[in-house]
C-alpha cells in the first residue's frame, strides 16, 4: 500500500529551515499530476545477456519489490563478455522477462545499448520492435535503424571517459538534426551530469535518469538511506505506449540523490501536487501551528 507522511510543524514567523522527511517505505511514490499518471521508470538495466550478473526475470522481480512501474532491459549489443557461456541472442532477455512482467504487472520495455568507443559513446534505444537491426558497425547506422522503428534514443553517461571525450561533436549534431537523438542521461547511478542537463534545455532533449544496474540487487549499489536513480514519466495512462508518447514529448523528471531535476513548469507542478499546507489551527504571539503534508518520497527542505 502506498503511503504518505503527515507532519505537524511549529514555524516561527522569522523563518527557520524545515525538512519534510518522507521515507515511509522502500517503494518510490510520487503523486499524479492533473491529466497525467506519474510512472516510476528505470530505462537502463543489464542482465547476464551482456555484462550484467542476473537473469532477466530478476530485473522484473526487483522492479516489483521496489515499486517501479516500468523497466527497460537494455543489454549491450556489441559488448558480450559472457558469450562463451550464453549464446548471443539480442531478443532473448525480453522474451524471458515478459511472462514475469505480465504476472507482476510491471511494464516491460524492449531496449538495447548501442555500445561504441567514446567518442561517439553509448546510446540506449528503447521501445524497439527488434534489436538485431541495430547491430551495425557504424554508430549512425545503428541509431538510424532504431529511429526507423520509431524507438526513443538517449545518450548515456556522456562523460564516463572524461569531460574532453564526452563533448558534443559532429556525430551528435547529425543525430540531432535527423531527429534520431531524443534525450540524454542527466543522471546515471550516483553521477549527475550538469552539462547534459544544460544540453537538454538548450537542444530540447528529454531528461533521463537511470540506475544502469549490473549487479544482483539494488541493495549492492545503494545504501538504505539512498534511492535508485530513476525517471518519473508523466504519462496519460499506465501503458508502454503512453510512456513512449510522454518521452517524446519531454514530460519527465529525474529523481537523483533526493533531488528532482527537470524543466521548471513540471518541477513546480510536482511540488504543488506533493506539498499541502493546511490552515493554521493555533497561534500565539509570533508562533503558529499548522500541518504540512508531503505526498512524496522526496525529502523536501523549506526555507
Amino acid at each position: 500500500m502506498k503511503r504518505f507522511c503527515r507532519l505537524t510543524m511549529c514555524v516561527w514567523v522569522c523563518g527557520v529551515l524545515l525538512t519534510l522527511s518522507s521515507w515511509c517505505s522502500a517503494k518510490p511514490y510520487f503523486p499524479d499530476l492533473p491529466g497525467y499518471k506519474t510512472l516510476v521508470c528505470d530505462l537502463h538495466t543489464h542482465t547476464v545477456f551482456s555484462d550484467g550478473t542476473v537473469w532477466p526475470t530478476e530485473r522484473i522481480e526487483e522492479a516489483n519489490r521496489e515499486g517501479l512501474d516500468a523497466v527497460a532491459l537494455s543489454d549491450h549489443i556489441e559488448h558480450q563478455p559472457h558469450s562463451k557461456d550464453i549464446p548471443v541472442n539480442h531478443e532473448r532477455p525480453y522474451e524471458i522477462a515478459a511472462p514475469k512482467a505480465r504476472q507482476l504487472n510491471v511494464l516491460l520495455i524492449k531496449g538495447a545499448e548501442i555500445t561504441k568507443d567514446t567518442p561517439p559513446g553509448h546510446y540506449n534505444a528503447i521501445l524497439l520492435d527488434k534489436i538485431a537491426p541495430l547491430d551495425q558497425p557504424d554508430v549512425l547506422d545503428a541509431v538510424k535503424a532504431a529511429a526507423e522503428q520509431k524507438a526513443f534514443v538517449f545518450w548515456n553517461h556522456h562523460t564516463w571517459k572524461g569531460l574532453e571525450r564526452g563533448q558534443w561533436q559532429d556525430v551528435q549534431t547529425t543525430m540531432h538534426q535527423n531527429q534520431w537523438l531524443h534525450g540524454m542521461e542527466v543522471a546515471n547511478g550516483r553521477t549527475y551530469y550538469p552539462l547534459a542537463h544544460q544540453w537538454c534545455l538548450d537542444k530540447n532533449l528529454t531528461m533521463i535518469g537511470t540506475s544502469d544496474i549490473h549487479g544482483p540487487s539494488i541493495d549492492s549499489v545503494y545504501t538504505p538511506q539512498q534511492h535508485r536513480t530513476l525517471t518519473l514519466v508523466l504519462a496519460k495512462e499506465r501503458t508502454v505506449e503512453a510512456i513512449g508518447e510522454a518521452l517524446f514529448a519531454g514530460r519527465t523528471l529525474v529523481w537523483h540523490d533526493n533531488r528532482l531535476i527537470g524543466r521548471h513548469p513540471l518541477i513546480e507542478a510536482m511540488y504543488q501536487a506533493c506539498v499541502t499546507v493546511l490552515p493554521m489551527y493555533y497561534s500565539r504571539g509570533n508562533t503558529g501551528y499548522f500541518e504540512i503534508i508531503n505526498r512524496s518520497f522526496l525529502d523536501i527542505e523549506l526555507n
